[in-house]
């Protein structure tokens, strides 16, 4: 065969039978496409409502006989069997990362109405340390409950290289034994739900993944079996790693994680910007709005309830006031030195700088990188979709724009405290005629 329907296939790559080939769809997109028995019935539509950066993304196929089959991304992984057999045993981080993502792929099939039935080290493709399930709702297996058992023989096979025994083995760390010996419980009903499993796994300390492949560099093999998407190196390997849990490569189809937190940052970037331009043009309104802002990104970041989180983000917010109150004082003090050269600086114009360099400092004084994190986290889910992020920059851009330009060309306005601006100018106005006097 050289077509499959619209797909142009370009070489097989393994499976029972070579039933996985490589094709290039209409648009050109490389995919993978799993050929299917005839008397196959494979649900594609609850197939594509699979949504998990750990499980691959189903894009299309055929349900009918006489020849069934799926299509999905196609990624150059390898088979976790293939992995552990070159390069050894999984232990630490990369084990926890691991058991973390199959619960979170089984957690995806199970809330789309589907089974794996089949997880094992030939259907699990290692991407850079992190597991794409792929292979999932080709058959009823044991249902729900056999998946689970499934995922603890899966993460006792990448820790010892052996099949499940009738005891959670003593390689595995202390913190994953028991939940793996309540997933191979004897009795299907005494074992946890993916979802808690998920649930247990993300308490469980979890270190940064370790740095993916360079840009470009090929994969050492290519897969074997069917079709995943093909997600950069995790996001552990930026070094400003998330808090909130075990670092996650980005869905198929939307842009790599280290893409993806690029486009965040510079959203946030810009985000700061019009912050520190609206300082500029309103010093009073500008600053509390600042440090509104910041408390709030604060307090979504911190842990604990809404009681105990605001309290504390608001007393650190507190602490970097003085930074940003010397920054504030400093500017101007330095645009009168500078006029002492000759000319004169508008006394307001000087305060209003001085304003935007308080509320830069409250933004990103050294040490002070929570909000900023807060901010890149925010903006993440828009920056994967390369759509929402360009009409997001776009946007942030053409606000940026205006903010700055308005406040180089406004005058400053301390509304309402008009008392604060008369004084502020009156301040300066002294100050430079005493400077350009000495």
């Amino acid at each position: 065969m050289e077509h499959l329907g619209p797909y142009r296939l370009l070489s097989r790559l393994g499976g029972d039978g070579g039933a996985v080939h490589r094709a290039a769809g209409p648009d050109g997109r490389d995919v993978a496409i799993r050929l299917l028995p005839p008397d196959a019935a494979p649900d594609i539509d609850r197939m594509r409502g699979v949504l998990s950066p750990y499980a691959v993304d189903v894009l299309d196929g055929e349900p009918a006989p006489p020849r069934p089959y799926v299509v999905s991304r196609f990624v150059p992984g390898r088979p976790l069997a293939e992995v552990v057999a070159e390069q050894g045993r999984l232990a630490g981080g990369d084990l926890r990362r691991l058991a973390f993502g199959l619960a979170k792929a089984l957690d995806a099939v199970h809330g789309a109405g589907l089974v794996h039935g089949d997880l094992g080290p030939d259907s699990i493709l290692m991407v850079d340390g992190a597991p794409v399930v792929v292979d999932f709702g080709l058959t009823a297996g044991a249902g729900v409950a056999g998946d689970v058992r499934a995922w603890a023989a899966a993460v006792t096979f990448a820790a010892t290289g052996a099949p499940l025994p009738g005891r959670a083995p003593d390689a595995l760390p202390a913190d994953l034994r028991p939940l793996v010996a309540a997933a191979a419980a004897p009795d299907p009903g005494a074992r946890p739900t993916a979802a808690e499993l998920v649930e247990a796994v993300s308490r469980l300390e979890l270190p940064a993944a370790r740095p993916g492949r360079p840009a470009g560099e090929a994969p050492a093999a290519p897969p074997v079996r069917s079709p995943a998407p093909a997600p950069a190196a995790p996001e552990g390997a930026d070094p400003e790693p998330d808090r909130e849990g075990p670092e996650r490569p980005a869905r198929a189809g939307r842009r790599g994680p280290g893409v993806a937190r690029g486009w965040a940052r510079l959203l946030a970037a810009l985000v700061m910007l019009i912050a520190v331009a609206a300082a500029v043009i309103a010093p009073v309104a500008g600053l509390l709005l600042t440090l509104g802002a910041v408390t709030l990104l604060r307090a979504a970041g911190a842990d604990g309830g809404p009681a105990r989180r605001f309290p504390a983000a608001l007393g650190r917010t507190l602490v970097t006031v003085p930074y940003a109150a010397a920054a504030a004082v400093a500017v101007p003090l330095g645009l009168v030195a500078v006029s002492a050269l000759g000319g004169r600086v508008d006394s307001l114009t000087a305060a209003a700088f001085g304003a935007g360099a308080g509320a830069a400092v409250l933004w990103t004084a050294p040490g002070v990188d929570t909000p900023r994190r807060q901010l890149v986290r925010t903006f993440l889910p828009v920056a994967r979709r390369p759509r929402r992020a360009a009409a997001a920059v776009a946007v942030l851009s053409g606000l940026t724009l205006v903010a700055g330009v308005a406040a180089l060309s406004l005058t400053p306005s301390f509304s309402p405290l008009y008392g604060l601006q008369n004084s502020v100018e009156g301040t300066m106005d002294r100050l430079q005629t005493a400077v350009n006097r000495f």
